[in-house]
């Protein structure tokens, strides 16, 4: 019969043993499973994270389309306001950046007028005829306006097109137009604020929350913005996917870079807002799905009650893409005249009853 001593130390042994086989098994395999490879679905999924992959565009198409907006927008500002075409420098890399500068045609006097930058959507986009009618409306009101056709923008040739670094120095060419307007002997330098739609809305929110702390700008207006780029990726799928992980300052997904998608989501930085903000959303928007944008809502309202003024749209009536996206943007695309809902009437006067009370009449 064993002794109680070699009993034990069998015992430890087939323990010891054991253990290695008992934690495999509870541990996830480190080992792939064999499957067969679907082609198709690979093809569908990837996602490069080089920038030479980044998605082309046909650059001559854009650049003549960009050519008649200029031209119906010097047409339709004649006896109505002043429309110049300017260039001006970025404080990131000195790089040149057009805009259009839209004026009051006789200013009140020296530093009378407070100004606006406008900051237009789309991960590759640019100003065009269809914001006219707003664009009359606020300079009648006595605003001087500022579009800027930051790095990315389409019009403007491959080079500028692929510049493209969404919430990165894009941010920074916005903010540098705030020196243009600084100039203007008639503009308040103590009166500019900014708004934008979608990703312009996304630029704004940026600039008075992680930018906040040194911005030009004292209010702001966000209408359905982008809000959080590591939710918004995964949304999407890879179709969307392609044009971010190829950019130069991501190179990558989220899972890859995750520290710097974070940085250029303003949903992470609200705590930050230092400025009034408005926020405007619609539950049936079809790009800023309201899946997006509801929790960016939330958190103002929660944390920055004092600062934010936020509203949500309840299927508001659709405007002319993506449903309720451009529930505030419905203007007819032959007379650039406004087709008003009561949902676009109340949103505006919103907008403009907040520029008056944080800018000043």
């Amino acid at each position: 019969m064993p002794s109680l001593r070699s009993w034990l130390s069998a015992s430890l042994l087939c323990a010891a043993t054991a253990l290695p086989l008992r934690a495999q098994e509870d541990a996830p395999s480190s080992r792939r499973q064999v499957v067969p490879m679907d082609s198709a679905r690979a093809q569908l999924l990837y996602v490069s994270n080089r920038p030479d992959d980044h998605p082309v565009a046909d650059y001559e198409r854009a650049m003549k389309s960009k050519a008649a907006t200029d031209s119906i927008f010097a047409a339709r500002a004649m006896g109505v306001l002043k429309f110049s075409m300017v260039t001006y420098k970025s404080q990131a890399g000195g790089m040149t950046i057009p805009a259009y500068l839209f004026e009051p045609l006789t200013p009140k006097g020296p530093r009378q007028h407070a100004a606006l930058v406008w900051v237009h959507g789309g991960v590759h986009g640019n100003m065009d005829q269809n914001y006219w009618p707003f664009i009359r409306e606020a300079v009648e009101r006595g605003y001087a306006i500022f579009t800027p056709d930051y790095r990315g923008s389409t019009g403007f040739g491959k080079e500028h097109h692929n510049a493209i670094d969404y919430g990165g120095m894009e941010v920074d060419d916005v903010e540098s137009a705030a020196d243009v307007l600084k100039a203007l002997p008639y503009v308040n330098p103590d009166r500019l604020g900014v708004m934008g739609w979608s990703h312009g809305g996304y630029i704004t929110s940026l600039l008075l929350t992680r930018e906040a702390q040194g911005s030009p700008f004292k209010a702001g207006a966000a209408i359905v913005p982008v809000t959080n780029l590591l939710f918004r990726l995964s949304f999407k799928g890879p179709s969307y996917q392609r044009s971010f992980a190829t950019q130069a300052g991501l190179k990558g997904l989220p899972f890859e870079n995750r520290a710097e998608y974070i940085r250029r989501s303003p949903y992470y930085w609200v705590d930050s807002l230092k400025f009034p903000l408005l926020v405007h959303v619609a539950t049936n928007d079809e790009d800023v799905n309201f899946e997006e944008a509801r929790p960016l809502v939330d958190a103002l309202q929660a944390r920055q009650p004092t600062l934010a003024e936020t509203k949500v749209y309840v299927n508001p009536t659709p405007g002319p893409s993506s449903v309720g996206h451009t529930f505030s943007r419905r203007v007819n695309r032959q007379t650039l005249e406004r087709e008003d809902s009561p949902e676009q009437i109340d949103s505006w006067n919103r907008v403009w009853a907040f520029f008056e009370r944080t800018l000043g009449k």
